[in-house]
């Protein structure tokens, strides 16, 4: 006959058997995504495979641990996104990112990765951007003539004063934006929560690559936009959770994921324009 001590020591084994069967984070994501393989798939472009999306998702998991607090539909679209508009996020290659926001993931696009989208439209010869320094020597016109000289300093002073974005279209046409400082704070400061905030963001860690991103953005407003750029841009900066073979159809929750109320937020949310 069994006694009280044999049953708690067997009810005290399944209990740690049950612990050691726990699957880690990681594997369960890595299971979603295997699972999710075929759907992925289908919203790839050719030369990307489901193997690959699943390896740079795990990669960027590795990287920004706090995706595995964040709610796996959101993650998941948050890849579907990247998948259907051909860039990869989280890698060296700066073309786009899966950040934290909160519990959920939201999808940004790295200025490079506008760049790289730009011209894989065909519509451009060229696209950039660059900062100027007070040394430098820099003029520019608006109005019937525009026009644009940059000479950069040798040796650059103090920190950019200014950003400029210009694009050369294919048939001869060009334009371009150009900010100040104050201006690229003061649209921070009206856009991006985390910068009214004070919360972590790349407006705090890669500042130059979210003013050239601004630029960019503002000067692709007017220009010559395919279907497939202008939902590039959309798809910036947004929270989805829901999958579709069309990104772009599903509707960006951005606005109803945050709580106003929760501090435990602040270091994992990053809104931005």
């Amino acid at each position: 006959m069994a006694t009280n001590a044999d049953v708690k020591n067997q009810l005290a084994k399944k209990s740690n058997t049950s612990v050691q069967k726990q699957v880690s984070p990681e594997n369960t994501l890595n299971a979603l995504l295997k699972r999710m393989g075929p759907e992925i798939q289908r919203a790839l472009p050719k030369h990307m495979n489901a193997d690959r999306i699943a390896r740079i998702a795990l990669t960027a998991v590795r990287t920004t641990p706090k995706l595995l607090d964040c709610d796996q539909t959101s993650f998941l679209a948050a890849i579907m996104q990247s998948a259907q508009l051909g860039v990869e996020p989280n890698t060296g290659l700066g073309q786009a990112y899966l950040i934290p926001y909160g519990k959920q993931v939201q999808f940004q696009l790295g200025y490079k990765g506008l760049i790289d989208l730009a011209v894989r439209s065909g519509q451009y010869k060229a696209i950039y951007a660059h900062e100027v320094y007070s040394n430098d020597e820099f003029e520019f016109q608006y109005g019937l003539t525009k026009d644009l000289i940059h000479k950069p300093a040798t040796i650059p002073e103090g920190d950019p004063i200014g950003y400029y974005a210009v694009y050369h279209l294919q048939n001869g046409g060009y334009d371009f934006v150009y900010w100040t400082r104050e201006r690229i704070d003061r649209h921070a400061q009206k856009f991006s929560q985390a910068v009214q905030k004070g919360w972590t963001s790349p407006w705090k860690t890669n500042y130059e690559a979210m003013a050239k991103k601004t630029v960019l953005k503002e000067v692709l407003k007017y220009a010559p936009k395919s279907i497939e750029l202008q939902k590039s841009v959309e798809a910036d900066s947004t929270i989805k959770n829901e999958f579709s073979e069309d990104m772009s159809d599903v509707i960006d929750i951005t606005d109803y994921t945050i709580d106003e109320g929760n501090d435990d937020q602040k270091d994992d949310i990053i809104i931005d324009e």
